[in-house]
């Protein structure tokens, strides 16, 4: 077994990086063991030694450690310490296939790294991951809902008043624990709502011209047509809601209307109001998808506007994390029965570990304020890629995590995205939000991915801003 001999082979400099300070240290455990510095089965020194050569409390050190226990960075031998763990073992041959292997760092994760995954959100933890392994000891110690029953309505109510509590806010309009259904994640509460809403053998579902693709996914597994609205800068346009909600199968509109993906847009009341009467004048039920915003809307929703036709759902995955797979969906008045047939139907209701969870951590009091760092900390790598891309066409909120750029002249999506890929940077291109007959803008969305440092996501920026400038003689052709 080796062993750390100075303080040197940590190379860890706190003034130079203005994130938290576990942050750091974490990245530079990962970096020397990168560099070979750290080979495994290095013994790492102590947590108070640790402590005491870089300068920060035990508690960080030991935050450091736990962490990449977790993962498999490091192993601890009880009575020995805590050691730099064997690298994985490649998978198994079996004839001529080969055994998937389990990415231990999805979205390329971990510290620095130059390969970058910008395709979805990846949200730091600002100690949301210590409170979540606290309130899981505590549910197994303990289940409420027990471990050996089926989930059932009423076993999930301490989860959806929690839920409530979570959720309030006076431009969602009133809110009670009936007229909430937990889901498996948003993607699931899309499903729940269109399963609630649907019905003949043809109905068709609206889409904003650029929108999710998760509607269009599940509106084509439920065998629904899929027409989309054109829209502007302010989102659907009125006037052509109205002549194509003319359609006799048309049934449902589903949009994005406080962060509207991808375009990072937000609609203005005026807009909504607009909408709402549309929307009444062809009955056509209002799917609103509020899944995006870190923070709280100051608009008036669609469910406050019109709650006798709107499907509000939500989730934590932008907001704490999406691992835990925690979605709601919000019912109209009078349908609340049906969403909740739903959810019953689908799967029983939420497994009883995960509601039991949820009851306690959606109103646990340390939440704000580590919701409050995790926002903070998500400004800084927007506002790093809008420093570092300033002068194209972007837009960007600081509440949001991720970004939508405009592509100038010279560039298509797709070819800016094999380029961007080349130089180890995974975008999604305009194309994937539009209808597969559409003419997409030559435009690409690219999400915030704060598992990387901030000085590895920063270079990313860079290396997409020489593409920007320089693009390869023909490639945009």
């Amino acid at each position: 077994m080796g062993t750390i001999l100075n303080g040197n082979i940590i190379e860890v400099d706190f003034g130079a990086d203005d994130r938290p300070k576990y942050l750091v240290l974490d990245s530079a455990v990962r970096a020397a063991i990168a560099r070979g510095d750290l080979p495994a089965g290095t013994r790492l020194p102590p947590v108070r030694d640790l402590a005491w050569r870089v300068g920060v409390t035990p508690g960080t050190v030991a935050r450091v450690y736990r962490a990449l226990t977790d993962e498999g960075v490091l192993e601890a031998a009880v009575g020995r310490g805590t050691f730099v763990a064997a690298p994985a073992e490649s998978p198994p041959i079996y004839g001529e296939f080969q055994a998937l292997a389990v990415d231990s760092t999805p979205h390329m994760t971990g510290g620095d790294s130059y390969a970058v995954n910008l395709l979805s959100p990846h949200l730091p933890s600002a100690g949301q991951a210590e409170l979540i392994r606290r309130l899981l000891t505590e549910v197994a110690a303990d289940p409420p809902s027990g471990l050996m029953h089926y989930p059932v309505h009423a076993s999930e109510r301490r989860a959806r008043e929690a839920a409530c509590a979570f959720l309030d806010n006076p431009m969602l309009g009133p809110l009670a624990p009936d007229d909430i259904a937990l889901a498996n994640g948003g993607q699931h509460a899309i499903s729940l709502v269109l399963q609630s809403v649907l019905r003949g053998r043809r109905p068709t579902v609206l889409l904003e011209e650029l929108s999710y693709p998760g509607f269009r996914r599940v509106a084509e597994m439920l065998r629904a047509d899929v027409l989309t609205v054109p829209i502007d800068d302010h989102g659907v346009i009125p006037e052509a809601l109205a002549e194509i909600a003319k359609k006799p199968d048309a049934q449902v509109l589903c949009l994005s209307p406080d962060v509207q993906n991808p375009t990072c847009g937000r609609m203005p009341e005026a807009r909504r109001r607009a909408i709402v009467e549309a929307a009444r004048a062809a009955d056509i039920q209002i799917l609103e998808d509020d899944c995006y915003m870190m923070g709280k809307t100051e608009l008036p929703t669609f469910r406050l506007l019109a709650p006798e036709r709107t499907w509000h759902i939500a989730s934590i995955a932008k907001t704490i994390t999406p691992a835990l797979r925690l979605g709601f969906a919000l019912a109209p008045t009078g349908r609340q029965l049906a969403l909740q047939r739903a959810a019953e139907y689908n799967s029983f209701g939420l497994s009883t570990p995960i509601a039991d969870l949820a009851s306690l951590l959606l109103v646990h009091p340390e939440l704000p304020a580590l919701m409050d760092e995790t926002r903070d900390m998500v400004r800084r790598y927007v506002e790093t890629a809008a420093r570092v891309l300033d002068g194209h066409d972007l837009t960007w909120r600081p509440d949001v995590s991720f970004l939508w750029l405009k592509l100038p002249v010279g560039w298509r999506a797709s070819a800016f995205c094999r380029a961007a890929e080349a130089e180890g940077v995974k975008l999604r291109a305009a194309e994937e939000y539009a209808a597969r007959d559409a003419n997409a803008p030559h435009a690409v969305r690219f999400a915030v991915n704060a598992g990387v440092s901030l000085a590895s996501f920063e270079e990313a920026m860079k290396r997409m801003r020489r593409l920007l400038d320089h693009p390869p003689e023909g490639l945009g052709v």
